[in-house]
């Protein structure tokens, strides 16, 4: 297998009455395969089934869908032989310690814009604060099951999952307080830090993608989600004690590969609340680029009022508002 390195190409999506540029980005961790068989092929990637020809590339899936003809190998081979596909959900943690660094925005926009360009996506809030939660429309009288039930092995995953939210291809599994016991609940559990894993493997195989919304902490909670994950994506924001609390998340994903998930990667870092006019953000942007290179994305995500208004109306940026600048900074991811 070889690695991609960072390419895009963009193509116009038509999704519902949204008609927007999604640029597609095989970034870290994304690789292009050439077996003809489905053993040993990493989740995130499209895999072949049963297939009476000779090895042929497979179609590697990044953060936002899977395109070849930018890579000049032709065309799409499933929009020709599409039976011969079977894919793999890729399970993407967006993770920061640190509160307020615009994890619970990237995830819930994250989401919104890849069921927008039609792949199945399921957005798990595992933050007791629920945010993500209301961001996207969930209501609370409309939640019974949720992400502490799942976790705990209360119910089937299946059963706290919320089907087409805001999107025909978005499904939820919301968060309420209640999620907070789990810390101390899960404690005397035989492999408690596996718990999300095994929950995500009875639904991953309906999704393209599930993104996880997690809590501003290292405890437990966090431990799970990483152990479930193919990929981390670390939301920075542009101010210094985002940078110098950094060190430490890394420190922790170091101690998930070693002992828990050594196939966890960084998928890239997103620069959040950035604002150019500032001094402090550009130096930020500067030192995160120089430690992190090529996994920092180019694309980088404002300071928006649009932005910040999305969530009290309970929707993602690009139905609120496709044509601000904070829809179209997501849209470039």
């Amino acid at each position: 297998m070889s690695r991609i390195a960072s390419r895009s190409t963009g193509l116009p999506v038509l999704a519902g009455q949204y008609s927007a540029l999604i640029h597609y980005h095989a970034r870290l961790g994304a690789k292009l395969c050439h077996s003809w068989c489905s053993e040993d092929v990493p989740r995130g990637t499209l895999a072949i089934l049963r297939a009476p020809v000779d090895p042929i590339f497979l179609a590697p899936t990044p953060l936002v869908g899977p395109v070849l003809s930018g890579l000049g190998l032709g065309q799409v081979l499933w929009s020709v032989t599409p039976k011969l596909f079977g894919l793999v959900a890729r399970i993407i943690a967006i993770a920061n310690q640190k509160g307020g660094v615009g994890k619970t925005t990237t995830a819930v926009n994250l989401s919104a814009c890849l069921a927008a360009a039609e792949q199945r996506t399921l957005l798990v809030d595992a933050d007791p604060q629920g945010n993500a939660t209301s961001g996207i429309g969930v209501v609370p009288e409309s939640i019974g099951r949720t992400t502490y039930d799942a976790l705990l092995d209360l119910c089937l995953p299946s059963m706290a999952i919320h089907h087409e939210v805001q999107f025909r291809k978005l499904d939820v599994m919301p968060a309420t307080p209640d999620l907070t016991g789990a810390e101390v609940e899960l404690v005397d559990v035989d492999r408690r830090e596996y718990r999300m894993r095994i929950a995500l493997e009875q639904v991953s195989e309906a999704y393209d993608f599930v993104v996880i919304d997690c809590p501003p902490s290292l405890g437990l909670i966090t431990l799970n989600m990483l152990a479930a994950a193919d990929a981390v994506l670390i939301p920075l924001q542009c101010e210094y004690f985002a940078l110098e609390g950094i060190s430490h998340l890394m420190k922790t994903i170091e101690l998930v590969q070693r002992g828990l998930n050594p196939k966890l990667v960084i998928d890239g870092v997103v620069l959040t609340m950035y604002d150019a006019r500032l001094n402090l953000c550009r130096q930020v942007a500067a030192d995160a680029r120089a430690y992190f290179g090529a996994a920092v994305y180019d694309a980088v995500v404002p300071r928006n009022v649009r932005l910040a208004e999305a969530p009290s109306f309970g929707k993602p940026i690009i139905t609120y508002d496709i044509s601000s600048v904070g829809a179209v900074a997501y849209l470039a991811l």
